[in-house]
């Protein structure tokens, strides 16, 4: 079943062969495919053409997958798109350090096409959530679905995408504990493979944003049990 022949995929990987089968598992699936082998060259196309999504490898001829990311990560036109990283680095310090990086998921090399595009197909449903214009508040946190935006006391905070919907969760769920499986499933997606741990590395991320504004007690740990968004 195609997801959608009008999104757009991509790819910066500079080994032809994976390009190659990478292009080919995912214009089967409906997306339209943009290749890049370096840095330079995934400037030029997102130039050209905003990507949905983007799927990125650790080791480039002129840079890192992580350097990238955090680059794309400070830039207000693609700060929002969702990134998942590709690398041969199956450490899980190495999965740690892709994703503080900025990126929303990791996947290891050799690559399982049908884990990449069961991963695409929920970080794509996760991105189209945000098509709203709700705002939702709890003081003194409001987070505007519209415009990808956190304002503490009136003061705006770059989020990711995968900390906007992570911290939605919680402002939707408040003096709630949830566990890590709670928000596996509903952040991220049921039948996703995704390590719990996963989970820790971007509740710290997103406790680093709201640490900006003094308001990283919010988040609260919950030993043996979760996470719990309270005053």
């Amino acid at each position: 079943m195609l997801y959608s022949n009008t999104k757009h995929i991509l790819c910066i990987e500079d080994e032809a062969p994976i390009r190659d089968m990478l292009r080919f598992s995912l214009e089967r699936e409906g997306y339209t495919v943009h290749d890049a082998e370096n840095a330079a060259q995934m400037n030029e196309q997102i130039s050209q053409q905003r990507p949905d999504l983007i799927l990125i490898d650790w080791m480039l001829p002129d840079s890192s997958g992580p350097q990238l990311i955090k680059q794309l990560r400070n830039e207000s036109f693609t700060r929002d798109i969702p990134i998942i990283m590709l690398t041969a680095k199956a450490e899980e310090q190495d999965m740690i350090q892709g994703l503080e990086s900025g990126a929303d998921d990791y996947v290891s090399k050799p690559v399982s096409l049908k884990s990449l595009n069961a991963r695409i197909k929920a970080l794509l449903r996760r991105s189209d959530a945000f098509n709203s214009d709700d705002i939702i508040r709890y003081e003194p946190l409001e987070l505007n679905l519209s415009t990808h935006t956190l304002s503490i006391n009136g003061d705006n905070l770059t989020i990711g995408t995968t900390e906007l919907n992570l911290l939605r969760y919680f402002m939707q769920n408040p003096e709630r504990v949830l566990s890590r499986a709670q928000l596996l499933d509903h952040v991220w997606g049921q039948n996703t493979f995704i390590e719990e741990r996963t989970v820790d590395v971007h509740i710290l991320r997103l406790r680093k944003i709201l640490k900006k504004q003094s308001m990283e007690h919010l988040l609260q740990t919950i030993r043996g049990s979760g996470y719990k968004l309270s005053r």
